[in-house]
């Protein structure tokens, strides 16, 4: 009978574990990270061995993730215990990936820290996200206005605006998402933030900045010198 290859198999600074608290948690695989969640193997199968069958059986950790208990036990050498174990890591994932991050109200006034705020709301790329981050004097709060293809019949400053209003901000920023990966401003963009500044004199709110994000980058319109 072939003996299962184990962690105990490799040296001692090449071990996950080692690997995590010597280099940090980003840089081992995916592999790796869910050998330290797995913890260890069964007999006769290694938990080296269970992470790579996990991984081949779903074939990505997103696909992993959204592995039901029953999918997950089904696994050899898994089981209940550790199909729980997985999904409790991946619900703290979630829920960390949901909580805004905590800026301080003068932080929001750089367009990097707004960029980075809105990727971590983000979960589908593929589809525009339309933001608005409401600011009081002292405070600030973001709102989701609008999900889809961004146009002026999407988004009209009434509801945009809403949020904005109940909040008594006396400024707003806003944020949408380039699924192409070009955060250069459409016409219809421009005519949008044109129709929001305008609106947001009447208000007497005034539009900040209107920062397009990508994945990779973003675009400031008032670092462009578009806003007016």
């Amino acid at each position: 009978m072939t003996k299962s290859f184990t962690i105990h198999d490799l040296p001692k600074e090449e071990r996950p574990r080692e690997r995590l608290l010597k280099f940090g948690e980003q840089a081992l695989s995916a592999q790796e990270l869910l050998q330290l969640i797995l913890g260890r193997g069964i007999a006769g199968e290694s938990v080296t061995v269970m992470a790579q069958k996990l991984l081949a059986q779903f074939g990505s950790l997103q696909k992993l993730s959204e592995a039901s208990i029953e999918e997950l036990s089904s696994i050899k050498g898994i089981g209940l215990a550790k199909a729980a174990q997985i999904k409790a890591a991946v619900e703290m994932g979630r829920r960390l990936s949901t909580q805004t991050p905590a800026y301080k109200r003068k932080e929001l006034l750089n367009p990097e820290k707004v960029a980075r705020l809105v990727r971590s709301k983000l979960k589908d790329y593929s589809k525009e996200h339309f933001y608005l981050i409401a600011l009081d004097s002292r405070n600030w709060s973001i709102h989701e206005v609008s999900l889809g293809t961004l146009n002026a019949s999407i988004v009209h400053p009434r509801e945009a605006f809403t949020e904005a209003i109940k909040s008594k901000a006396a400024s707003v920023i806003i944020v949408h998402n380039h699924p192409s990966g070009d955060p250069e401003p459409s016409q219809d963009d421009l005519e949008i933030t044109k129709r929001l500044v305008e609106a947001g004199k009447v208000l007497d709110i005034e539009v900040l900045d209107h920062i397009i994000v990508t994945k990779e980058t973003f675009l400031s319109m008032k670092e462009k010198g578009i806003l007016s």
